[in-house]
C-alpha cells in the first residue's frame, strides 16, 4: 500500500511538474527584439546563438536592432516613456555599469541565470572577474585597435608599429579614422603625449589632463574622419579613403582575412574591452521568461566557443577557451587572430570601466563641443 501511495504521489508530482513546465513554456513570449552592433559581430551572434536556439524553439522569432551604440540614451527614453520595446541588449561593460546604476538594467544571480561549466563549475566562477557589474552578462573579450593600408606610396615602405604613429603625419601622412567619442581616443592621446600607461586615468581626471588630450588630438583633427558605426572604418580602408583607422579587431579580421584587402593590424596599445548582455528592467513576465531561457542557452560553454568560429573575439568563459578551434568557413585556426594571443598582446591598454562610468557623460559633452570647434 505504501508503495502504491508513493507511486501515485510520484506520478502526481511528475504530472504537475510537466504541466507547470508546459504552462511556463506557453507563457514565454514567442518573439524577441535583440539589440546589437550589426556587421560581423552580430552575424556571429546570429549563427552561434540565435539560429541554433530557434531550431530548438521553432515558435520563436527574433528581430535584430543595430542600436547598441545608442543603447544608454534609447533605454533612458524608453524608461521615461514607460514603453520598453527591447528584450535583450548587447552593450560594452561601461554602458552596462551606467545602465545598472540608473536602474535601467536588471540585476541577476549568475548561478541562477547562467549554465554551469561542463565540469560543474558554477557560472560565477567560470566567468570570474569579467562579471564587472551586477547587471552585466559577459560574452566576449575584444579590442579596439587600428588597421592600416599596406600600399600607401607616401609611406615609402614604412609600416606603423607603434600607437603614436597614428599622430605622426610626417612619416605616415593621410586621412585617419577615429571613433566619434572620447573613449580610447583620450587615452591614446595622453599615451602619445608622454603620460605613462599606469597614470593615464589619474591625468585624465584633471581639467589639465583633459586639455592635454584634446591638444594632442588637435594635431590630427583636420586629417581625421569620425566614425559612429563599427562598419565605417573597414569600408573607409577598403575604399582607400583613409590610410589608418581604429575599429574593433573583429571588423578588421573580416576585412583582412575574409575580404583579402591590403590591410594589416596595428596591435600596439590595443584597448581590451568586454562586451555582453543586459536585460532591460521592466519587461513583462512572458518576455522576461523567454529572455532568460535564451540567455541560459546562449551563454553556455559551447555556445560562447562557437561564436569564435565566426569572429576573432575571445569567449568570456574560461571553460570555452579550449574549445576554440577553426573558423567555420575559412578553415583557419582562430587562436592567432584573437586579441588575447601572446603575439598580439605584448603591449595592451586595459580599459577602466568604472572610471568611464563616472566620467562618460561629462567627457561626451566636452568631446562633442571640441568636435564642433
Amino acid at each position: 500500500m505504501k508503495i502504491t501511495k508513493t507511486l501515485m504521489a510520484t506520478t502526481a508530482l511528475t504530472l504537475a511538474a510537466g504541466l507547470a513546465g508546459a504552462e511556463e513554456h506557453v507563457e514565454m513570449a514567442d518573439d524577441m527584439t535583440i539589440v546589437s552592433w550589426g556587421g560581423a559581430y552580430q552575424d556571429s551572434q546570429r549563427k552561434a546563438y540565435a539560429e541554433p536556439y530557434m531550431e530548438q524553439n521553432p515558435e520563436v522569432s527574433v528581430t535584430w536592432d543595430e542600436s547598441s551604440n545608442e543603447a544608454v540614451a534609447k533605454l533612458r527614453a524608453m524608461n521615461e516613456a514607460g514603453n520598453i520595446t527591447w528584450d535583450l541588449v548587447d552593450v560594452v561593460a561601461s554602458d552596462a555599469i551606467r545602465l545598472c546604476d540608473e536602474g535601467l538594467a536588471m540585476e541577476y544571480d549568475p548561478d541562477e541565470l547562467l549554465a554551469p561549466a561542463p565540469d560543474g563549475t558554477e557560472a560565477e566562477d567560470d566567468f570570474g572577474d569579467l562579471i564587472v557589474s551586477d547587471c552585466f552578462i559577459p560574452q566576449i573579450v575584444y579590442s579596439t585597435t587600428f588597421g592600416y593600408r599596406t600600399d600607401v606610396e607616401e609611406w615609402e615602405g614604412r609600416e606603423p608599429d607603434d600607437i603614436c604613429d597614428v599622430f605622426d603625419l610626417e612619416n605616415f601622412p593621410g586621412q585617419r579614422s577615429l571613433e566619434k567619442r572620447p573613449i580610447n581616443n583620450m587615452e591614446w592621446a595622453l599615451l602619445c603625449d608622454g603620460v605613462p600607461k599606469e597614470e593615464v586615468y589619474d591625468v585624465l581626471e584633471t581639467e589639465e589632463g583633459q586639455d592635454r588630450a584634446f591638444a594632442k588630438l588637435d594635431t590630427i583633427k583636420d586629417q581625421t574622419v569620425w566614425w559612429s558605426a563599427g562598419a565605417d572604418t573597414p569600408q573607409l580602408l577598403a575604399d582607400g579613403e583613409v590610410v589608418l583607422g581604429s575599429t574593433y579587431n573583429g571588423r578588421l579580421f573580416s576585412l583582412i582575412v575574409e575580404q583579402d584587402q591590403p590591410v594589416e593590424m596595428l596591435w600596439d596599445a590595443q584597448v581590451f574591452d568586454l562586451d555582453g548582455w543586459i536585460i532591460p528592467e521592466g519587461l513583462s513576465d512572458e518576455r522576461l521568461a523567454r529572455v532568460k531561457d535564451f540567455i541560459y542557452f546562449a551563454t553556455d560553454t559551447q555556445r560562447l566557443a562557437d561564436q569564435a568560429k565566426y569572429i576573432s573575439y575571445g569567449p568570456a568563459r574560461q571553460s570555452s577557451a579550449p574549445l576554440v578551434g577553426m573558423h567555420e568557413e575559412l578553415g583557419i585556426e582562430m587562436a592567432p587572430h584573437m586579441p588575447t594571443d601572446p603575439g598580439n598582446a605584448t603591449n595592451t591598454f586595459l580599459y577602466n570601466y568604472e572610471w568611464w562610468a563616472d566620467y562618460r557623460d561629462d567627457l561626451d559633452a566636452q568631446f562633442q563641443a571640441w568636435l564642433a570647434q
